[in-house]
């Protein structure tokens, strides 16, 4: 049965792939893609950085793709350990728990540094049109915040609930604004917004809520990978 659903899915890809290849004009009308993007970029988008613009406007449905791959990874990473967990609370329950907080310094430090670290993270997804950085940066500085208050209090856990609230909203209003540019404008994730005048903070249509939205996404996602390893260490 394996082998067959195996096969029906390579199938299904392979079609795919067929269908694509066969719309593009290979050795007719070539274009010169990246003289297009700097020249079009901030025109077409209003993102002064034109790496957002291609990884947002252009090819946001890669970025889109690269979002659900790593949702998967944490979403597999919790089902492999979800059955493990629950053996060793079992195991557990009846046991003092002889595990040791982090220094003085660390803990103090930690305190002062984890709100700058989220304004840091925040600062990065805000301005992604605007300078290097963007949704992914500004998650990743984010999780590495709550991976500094873990080392100084690795007792503690983050509200899991909350944080599948938070991760949750921030995927749907990726594709949110994404069905709102196909309605609007016939293709996915079609910059339907106002562009604003360039090199502003409010400038480049949807692209700065999209950032806003990965960047709470891939925060979220990496700080539950983190804490769902270091449940499994405690």
């Amino acid at each position: 049965m394996r082998r067959i659903i195996g096969l029906i899915i390579l199938a299904v890809i392979a079609v795919g792939f067929i269908l694509t290849f066969s719309q593009i004009p290979f050795g007719k009308d070539k274009i010169d893609v990246a003289n297009y993007y700097i020249k079009k970029g901030i025109e077409e988008t209003g993102a002064v950085n034109i790496v957002t613009s291609v990884v947002l406007n252009y090819r946001g449905f890669d970025t889109l793709g690269e979002i659900t791959v790593l949702f998967i990874a944490a979403l597999g990473l919790g089902a492999v350990l979800f059955v493990e967990r629950k053996v060793q609370k079992r195991a557990s329950d009846n046991q003092e728990d002889k595990t040791k907080n982090a220094s003085l310094i660390l803990r103090t430090g930690s305190h002062l540094l984890f709100p700058l670290i989220l304004l840091f993270g925040a600062y990065i997804f805000v301005h992604g049109h605007l300078t290097p950085g963007g949704g992914f940066q500004g998650g990743a500085v984010i999780a590495s915040g709550f991976l500094l208050m873990y080392l100084a209090f690795p007792k503690q856990s983050i509200n899991k609930k909350s944080s599948s609230v938070v991760e949750s909203l921030s995927g749907l209003v990726f594709v949110g604004i994404g069905l709102l540019g196909l309605v609007f404008s016939g293709y996915f994730l079609t910059n339907f917004l106002p562009k604003g005048i360039p090199n502003t903070l409010f400038s480049a249509g949807i692209i700065p809520i999209i950032y806003i939205a990965v960047g709470l996404k891939v925060g979220f996602e990496l700080t539950g990978i983190i804490d769902d390893l270091l449940g499994r260490s405690r």
